[in-house]
């Protein structure tokens, strides 16, 4: 008898194919649409494990209904949005994905340095109102990459692949983070600094660490007056690391000079919030590992996970060995 789990999202036709050649599969047929948590609540009770997204939150409430939970697999690197200490006092698995997403996520870190510096989503809303009348020498000008300073806070694998990025571009690098990595400064030559260093001398500060309870808040209106007055703050790693109102009165009072960001406290972002109404705000709707081969990837490392979980194997990349 096959054991049964839930997907909270319609995967590819190939993983749907390899997850229903292993399990009894409960399917939320949607792409685009999130999981309702009233069903969410009622299925999980019924299976051995899950494969869900960052958009569902795995707590104490979900776990505890989920009375044959065995495995979670979460198609993410991040993990924040599953309650791990809990799923481990109920010898839960939890597992993430890793490793694919690095370069991608790296792709669209400085894409998005690159259009906030250079003010591309602006200039393109201008030429397509018609509001180009011009030539004119200020017109839409922005802030030089090439020869800048770059800040990166937390070098992992992706900070560390932006940290490549940057050095193309003949930048400064600078980093911080809770240990100190000297083989990454010898490859990278780049420059370990306090966290108060780095935002007084970065002309871009690159959010990259995990969302945890210690970096909840890490940059509020204290490091934003920290920075520059011409700095531009990145943010592709988690919202609720950057303090939203902060930012809001850093960029509107021309405290620092832009802000490119992927992610919020709150996703999607409501359409009425004023980071999307504040001056030189570049906002993604979260689409930092969006290629179709890495999400495809992704979907694949989530899929074996559960399924080495659920036949007794570790599974490659599980969160709470």
């Amino acid at each position: 008898m096959k054991q049964k789990v839930l997907v909270t999202r319609k995967p590819p036709e190939h993983i749907l194919q390899l997850l229903n050649d292993h399990f009894e599969l409960m399917l939320w047929d949607c792409e685009e649409e999130q999981i309702p948590r009233e069903f969410l609540l009622e299925q999980i009770s019924e299976v051995d494990g899950v494969l869900c997204l960052l958009t569902e939150h795995i707590d104490e409430e979900v776990i505890n209904k989920g009375k044959g939970l065995k495995v979670i697999s979460n198609l993410a690197v991040g993990y924040n949005n599953i309650d791990v200490e809990y799923a481990s006092s109920k010898g839960i698995m939890v597992t993430n994905t890793p490793g694919v997403l690095t370069e991608t996520t790296a792709d669209l870190t400085f894409a998005l340095l690159m259009a906030t510096s250079r003010r591309l989503v602006e200039a393109s809303d201008v030429l397509r109102e018609g509001k180009w009348k011009t030539w004119s020498p200020m017109f839409l000008t922005g802030m030089d990459v090439y020869g800048a300073t770059i800040g990166i806070i937390g070098l992992g694998e992706i900070g560390a692949a932006v940290a490549r990025r940057a050095k193309g571009f003949g930048m400064e690098l600078l980093y911080y983070n809770r240990t100190q990595k000297p083989a990454l400064e010898q490859e990278l030559g780049i420059h370990y600094v306090s966290k108060e260093e780095l935002l007084r001398r970065s002309d871009f500060v690159c959010v990259l660490t995990p969302y945890t309870k210690e970096t909840e808040n890490l940059i509020t209106l204290k490091e934003l007056k920290t920075m520059k007055k011409t700095a531009i703050l990145i943010n592709t790693a988690r919202g609720g690391i950057v303090n939203e109102a902060d930012l809001v009165t850093a960029l509107t009072e021309g405290i620092i000079w832009g802000a490119g960001l992927d992610v919020f406290a709150e996703e999607p972002i409501p359409v009425d919030h004023p980071l999307l109404t504040a001056p030189n705000v570049v906002a993604l709707p979260h689409i930092g590992s969006a290629s179709v081969q890495t999400r495809t990837k992704m979907w694949e490392l989530a899929a074996r996970n559960l399924i080495e979980a659920l036949e007794g194997r570790t599974p490659p990349h599980l969160v709470n060995k």
